[in-house]
């Protein structure tokens, strides 16, 4: 207990395992927030938790982008929500040190918070390599905003290439190079493809053979987690579509807005969306806990960080034991660890919150043990590929299932329901191709129009 006799439970991170496991939380210690004898502390720098599955989606124009975000502050009204980013936890006293929005404008500094229970759910970055001009002309895809933004940038590329008479401008403006061959990159470029085929029946002077995507996978497949022969046919359904697929191949630059692969390829383009992979947060190595050779906390079965009392983890931030998995092939070998994926995430939050409720009540805790279901991806509109408890799908039904399975994850009947209408009205009328990246710099017309960059009104 704190010293006010208050156990303060502190949760980093308000993505797919934070949010679930506050929101679970809530109900399990229901009489004691309503007490004051528990707090439920949830810090996250952004204000609401991004339902990643269904982004490539949102960059359609499929969904709404604010439908698949769930508000922190409207789902966990029991909980306190601190936007901000925990900079530095110093676990042997049981506190945190907290950036916050007010700090950075007041110049007040962080704050530190104390807490008896510690749940370290961060999630995960994008990893990058060191190529070179990455950094000045790659796009991510993890957040929301990148989503909606490369979505405006496609569809700038079209007016581009449809306003210009110059070959190699034009030739850029439509090639499109995604890489990496996992859910986020297949079903982005899967997704985006769909949209702009349908968008340029609406230039006069561009065809969808005019445009070029390129996938490049530095492995021998793509979508390893639907099984090879489901791999291979998104493979070929993705080529039938003239999408070059490329395997065995890496990003050696793309400077100068030039991709060049490993195989001796250039592109010039400007369009090169960065999808290869994730690592782990980089709070969790300021921790000074113990990490597995990938940089995840080690965790026991009961999510409990190895070795150390009141820490808690889960998600893309823990190595967790996979009990179904059967012991290693060798002694000497470690035990396979759960994949960090959504499947498990949500799984392991509720069991986590379960834990941490009997922790604080002086109940017993229980192990993680989740047989893995399989998976489903989209391929674009009704197109997909699904492997669920060994039975292939392809094509219409792999796509409904895909659709189905994911509405039901998605938290709350309010965003349910919207996603539901969305899709629904998609089906009566035609889709949405307007750009509003205007969005994104919302201050430029007033700001020109305050310079009379464009008005030269005599006074």
């Amino acid at each position: 207990m704190s010293s006010n006799d208050v156990a303060r439970i502190l949760v980093v991170g308000g993505g797919y395992v934070g949010m679930y496991t506050a929101l679970r939380l809530q109900r399990k210690l229901k009489q004691e927030l309503r007490q004051g004898t528990v707090e439920v502390i949830v810090v996250d720098p952004e204000p609401y938790m991004t339902y990643q599955p269904f982004l490539p989606e949102a960059a359609a124009g499929s969904i709404s982008p604010r439908h698949v975000v769930v508000p922190l502050r409207r789902v966990l009204p029991h909980c306190t929500v601190v936007i901000g980013e925990v900079t530095d936890i110093d676990h042997a006293e049981h506190r945190a040190t907290i950036t916050t929005l007010a700090a950075e404008e007041t110049g007040s500094g962080a704050v530190e918070v104390a807490y008896d229970e510690l749940v370290l759910a961060p999630g995960s970055i994008s990893r990058t390599l060191p190529i070179p001009g990455l950094a000045d002309v790659g796009i991510g895809f993890k957040t929301v905003e990148e989503a909606i933004g490369l979505r405006n940038h496609v569809l700038e590329q079209l007016d581009i290439a449809s306003s210009t008479r110059d070959p190699a401008v034009r030739d850029a403006a439509l090639t499109f190079v995604f890489v990496g061959g996992g859910y986020a990159g297949v079903e982005a470029l899967a997704e985006l493809e769909d949209m702009a085929r349908y968008a340029v029946r609406y230039y006069h002077n561009i065809t969808p053979d005019d445009m070029k995507w390129i996938l490049v996978e530095a492995t021998d497949r793509i979508l390893p987690e639907v099984g090879p022969e489901m791999g291979r046919y998104a493979v070929r359904e993705l080529r039938s579509r003239n999408i070059d697929v490329r395997m065995e191949t890496r990003l050696e630059s793309c400077e100068k807005r030039i991709a060049v692969l490993s195989d001796g390829s250039r592109f010039p383009t400007r369009t090169l969306v960065w999808t290869a992979g994730v690592k782990p947060h980089p709070i969790l190595a300021a921790t000074k806990l113990p990490l597995n050779g990938h940089g995840r906390l080690k965790c026991t079965a009961a999510l409990q960080v190895d070795g150390v009392e009141h820490a808690w983890s889960a998600g893309d931030a823990a190595a967790v034991p996979d009990l179904t998995a059967g012991p290693p092939a060798k002694p000497d070998e470690p035990h396979p660890t759960c994949a960090p994926n959504a499947q498990h995430a949500l799984r392991q939050a509720r069991v986590l919150a379960e834990n941490i409720a009997a922790a604080v009540r002086g109940g017993p805790i229980v192990d993680y043990a989740h047989k893995y279901a399989g998976s489903v991806a989209s391929l674009g509109l009704h197109k997909g590929v699904a492997y669920i408890y060994g039975r292939k799908l392809r094509g219409y039904p792999a796509w409904l299932m895909h659709r189905a399975y994911h509405l039901g994850r998605m938290p709350t009947f309010n965003r349910k329901a919207r996603v539901l209408a969305e899709w629904t009205l998609a089906g009566l009328f035609k889709r949405e191709i307007v750009s509003l990246g205007s969005l994104e710099n919302p201050r430029a017309e007033f700001e020109l129009a305050a310079d009379t960059g464009r008005h030269n009104e005599v006074l």
